[in-house]
């Protein structure tokens, strides 16, 4: 089984278990319970997975790598209630354990109930750590900040020499509103990596200091695709005649590879239409073999700013199918245009729109 975990045909170990494993459960070992567990995991198999949970035997159950690989399952399909509750119920509690439970709360937007996990922790690792801060960047209060910053003080000195943990250090104190210390932080750094300048730089944009992210964005030596992109935000941030001549020097200079990347792509079209240059997005945009939503979105919202809705309403008319920022958009450049057609292609379109855009 875990053959076939490695090469992700989770299915095929599932099967394999179907058949050799579930009428001798009790006699299989806890490392092929828990790679039963994982292929449930991936296939979010959550009914499987109780089975499996409730047939064990208690001493299987009380092994610490079965329980970490049940209650990931269990995040893992969503059941944060069982999770927990089979958390508060395993007597050894590892930080691996507490850092499962954390990762499911932030991605199910409950950073509030990680931050509360982080404290029941006696002596947490770097995964929990950056855990916390990711949970705090999340929350964007004082409380957040001042655990961030009481955290931050606590920490054993090795953890600084974690580029990971650093990077969520930072990215939390710039969610937080603290660019002062973010700052201090970053430039007493010794080994900056890629990932902490795109931290100082994304913050910088979320903080409305769009010259303080390009200045930074210049010290980099070979900046990857996500500083550029966060680049192109900074420069539509801006406006500017310097931010545009900059995007375009930028996107000559970028490697071609580069323009793979759907996100950077939407960037540099927001970009160039916010700075004012709509021909030189259009043609980007045309040239372009890959088309994803939020490139047609960038494109529709930058031609309302610009006093186009009628490019706008033609663009939506070429989406096969549109989402819901594209409906909206294709509503303001009908709110902007305010003629009897753009009246009737409201009414029409709100009629054909998924309920699940209501």
């Amino acid at each position: 089984m875990k053959l076939l975990n490695d090469k992700k045909q989770f299915e095929k170990a599932l099967a394999i278990f179907d058949q050799h494993g579930i009428n001798n459960i009790t006699t299989l070992s806890n490392f092929a319970i828990t790679e039963v567990l994982k292929a449930c995991a991936h296939m979010r198999d959550i009914q499987r997975g109780k089975i499996i949970h409730n047939l064990i035997a208690s001493e299987t159950k009380n092994d610490i790598y079965v329980s970490s690989t049940l209650i990931h399952m269990y995040v893992h399909c969503g059941d944060m209630a069982s999770a927990q509750s089979l958390l508060d119920s395993t007597k050894t509690k590892t930080p691996s354990m507490y850092g499962i439970m954390m990762k499911g709360y932030i991605k199910n937007k409950q950073a509030n109930k990680a931050n509360d996990l982080f404290n029941e922790i006696e002596n947490p690792n770097d995964v929990n750590m950056i855990l916390l801060f990711n949970a705090c960047a999340q929350l964007k209060t004082k409380e957040a900040l001042d655990l961030v910053k009481k955290t931050s003080k606590e920490i054993p000195k090795s953890f600084y020499s974690n580029p990971r943990l650093l990077t969520s250090l930072l990215d939390a104190l710039m969610k937080c509103g603290d660019v002062a210390h973010a700052e201090s932080l970053f430039y007493s750094s010794k080994h900056k990596v890629l990932p902490m300048y795109g931290a100082m730089m994304k913050g910088y944009v979320d903080n409305n200091l769009p010259e303080k992210s390009i200045n930074l964005f210049n010290e980099i030596e070979n900046p990857d695709d996500v500083n550029v992109t966060i680049l192109f935000n900074a420069c539509a941030q801006s406006k500017t005649k310097e931010a545009l001549d900059l995007v375009k020097k930028t996107s000559k200079q970028i490697p071609k590879s580069f323009y793979s990347n759907p996100r950077l792509l939407t960037s540099l079209l927001d970009a160039l239409m916010k700075c004012g240059d709509v021909a030189h997005a259009e043609s980007l945009f045309y040239i372009s073999k890959q088309k994803v939503l939020p490139m047609y979105g960038a494109m529709m919202k930058g031609y309302v700013d610009n006093n186009l809705p009628e490019k706008a309403i033609d663009l939506f008319n070429e989406i096969e199918n549109p989402n819901d920022v594209n409906m909206i958009l294709l509503f303001n450049a009908c709110a902007q245009l305010k003629t009897k057609e753009a009246l009737d292609l409201v009414k029409k379109n709100s009629k054909q729109i998924p309920k699940s855009f209501y």
